[in-house]
């Protein structure tokens, strides 16, 4: 069976399709998009030994395979060139639809070489992680890492289709799909109650790989980016900066910690969810037993908490500085989104900076 979810976005609306062991009949999924010349894919070095094989089975006709190295680090101005280089010496055209094979770091470098490469080509997203299948894949957003912060350079550019297959997850590691699951929980703890009470009694099953909670999960999550991009594709109206719930914090995180494999960028998701939840409780905005809930069952499915799970370091001081070059500063501000409770996420625009500074100080103890 397949599920089918639209992101309604006028001439440029799409479907998500979700369906178990779609890799094995991606020719046929995929043809509106991918003509009739030779298929070309991109992909990192895992996936190409764990999913390419079948990937390239499924597609039943010639394609070729750009393989980069995995890991944060490629997703840089040093990764986008060499993409890039790659593309055009392969005469990718306009028309074209190349297709992003991978997991966050994959979906979002080939998303804004699409963008730019012959100032805009097509392309179509195959996640390969947890992570990616419910939050990343879908909406748009392309980017590369600076030294300056995470995201920083990139452009919204929407694929023409999004293909999950809930299979490839049975190679991913627990890590992974742990740091996975933050994206998933994200979505009850933004604006729906229900579904963070449904993640409380079926994380166990989600996590240790069961079909019906692992499809219920994705679709929901789905369900729920789509709508909200829908109405707030560029984050303008306030509706979509939602989504950054834990982001703002985590960004600094992952910042410090060198956008490496020392902190996956679920992980510091999580950690910043546990931080703006904790946060709220401190300003008085969220009842500190809501925080409480929200820590305890991060803790319970092995995600980090706190600075020191998160083997981060540095002062107050130093992670606000990370966050002062957030892409979302304006005018010298920083929105933040913080929490009345479970469900009840709001965006704040007069946060003081001095004051996150002193509470991540007293979190490090």
């Amino acid at each position: 069976m397949t599920t089918l979810i639209p992101v309604a976005l006028g001439d440029r609306s799409y479907d998500v399709a979700i369906a178990d062991n779609a890799l094995d009949s991606a020719g046929t999924r995929l043809a509106p998009w991918l003509g009739d010349r030779r298929i070309l894919v991109i992909t990192d070095e895992t996936v190409a030994e764990t999913q390419w094989p079948r990937l390239r089975a499924g597609l039943g006709r010639p394609a070729d395979a750009i393989i980069l190295p995995a890991g944060e680090a490629t997703k840089s101005w040093s990764g986008l060139s060499t993409l890039c280089d790659r593309l055009l010496e392969q005469g990718v055209e306009r028309g074209d639809h190349i297709v992003a094979f991978g997991g966050g770091v994959i979906g979002d470098l080939v998303g804004f070489a699409a963008a730019i490469v012959k100032r805009g080509c097509g392309f179509v997203q195959i996640p390969t992680t947890l992570l990616a299948q419910v939050d990343s894949s879908v909406g748009g957003k392309t980017a590369i890492n600076t030294p300056a912060g995470k995201n920083l350079v990139g452009a919204f550019h929407q694929p023409a289709h999004v293909l999950i297959d809930p299979t490839v997850l049975d190679t991913l590691d627990a890590r992974q799909t742990r740091a996975g699951y933050a994206e998933v929980v994200k979505y009850g703890l933004i604006d729906d109650r229900g579904f963070f009470d449904w993640c409380d009694g079926h994380a166990g099953a989600l996590l240790g790989g069961d079909r019906d909670a692992r499809t219920h999960a994705i679709a929901h999550s789905v369900s729920a980016k789509a709508r909200i991009v829908a109405a707030d594709e560029r984050e303008t109206a306030g509706v979509r900066a939602l989504l950054n719930l834990g982001h703002t914090f985590g960004h600094a995180l992952e910042a410090d910690t060198g956008f490496s494999d020392r902190l996956f960028h679920g992980e510091a998701v999580a950690c910043g969810m546990a931080l703006a939840f904790r946060y709220s409780a401190r300003l008085g905005l969220c009842d500190p037993a809501e925080a409480t809930r929200v820590t305890a069952h991060l803790d319970a499915v092995g995600l980090p908490t706190t600075l020191a799970a998160a083997d981060v370091r540095a002062t107050g001081a130093v992670l606000v500085d990370h966050m002062a070059h957030d892409k979302k500063m304006a005018g010298g501000t920083l929105p933040f989104l913080l929490a009345r409770g479970i469900g009840r996420t709001f965006l704040s625009r007069d946060v003081d900076l001095a004051d996150v500074a002193a509470f991540l100080d007293a979190e490090r103890g």
